[in-house]
């Protein structure tokens, strides 16, 4: 989470400018603001969640309630749906955690009613689903399925480009929305992108062997 508030806050003139072109141009100021109050929650020590799932629900309830357009709904929808998924298992592992992100990205469906495709924040959000279940069902360890995620948004993001806009206020534009990157697929690969970081910074050091070289 303090991840994703640093890079949202990092790209908000960039997701502003995405949105300007097929949307209100509110975006970038939604999400760092949404995730900022994310990121005060847990610097907040009186208030700080104590779990993996109150965390997300946690963030989720704080982006309903600072961000509007659509991005509040879908984003905060989709993260306390992660966060109820989780539940209160004491030990998290690759495909229970592959479970959850699935949960959110049905939420998010729900309410947007979108599909790959549309030019949404789904067509991030979905191969990223996809990559991180995959890489769970082959045995893959959480860093793994993670970067994983993170490419396969990534990916997404970028082949919203040549799409025509389907959902969203984008919709309207018609052929004009061709040509541009969907705001909200771009934010959605941040969030993975943090995730993934996140993994890599945590990776556990492991003890060296008896017989190791200094």
């Amino acid at each position: 989470m303090q991840n994703t508030a640093a890079a949202m806050s990092r790209h908000q003139d960039y997701l502003t400018q995405l949105d300007s072109a097929i949307g209100d141009g509110d975006h970038g100021a939604n999400m760092a603001r949404g995730f900022g109050a994310v990121r005060d929650r847990l610097d907040d020590a009186s208030r700080r969640p104590d779990s993996v799932s109150e965390i997300l629900v946690m963030a989720g309830s704080s982006l309903l309630s600072v961000v509007g357009g659509a991005s509040g709904p879908l984003f905060g929808s989709a993260f306390r749906a992660v966060g109820e998924a989780v539940g209160t298992a004491s030990h998290i592992d690759v495909p229970h955690f592959a479970e959850a992100l699935a949960a959110g990205l049905k939420k998010a469906q729900q309410l947007g009613a979108a599909v790959p495709g549309d030019k949404t924040m789904i067509d991030a959000y979905a191969p990223a689903v996809s990559a991180f279940g995959d890489a769970a069902t082959a045995g893959a360890d959480f860093r793994t399925a993670a970067h994983a995620a993170a490419d396969a948004a990534e990916a997404g993001m970028r082949a919203t480009v040549p799409l025509q806009a389907r959902r969203g206020r984008a919709a309207y534009l018609g052929l004009r929305s061709i040509g541009h990157k969907d705001p909200g697929a771009t934010s959605t690969a941040y969030v993975f992108r943090a995730l993934a970081d996140a993994a890599e910074t945590r990776r556990p050091t492991l003890p060296r062997p008896p017989h190791a070289s200094a």
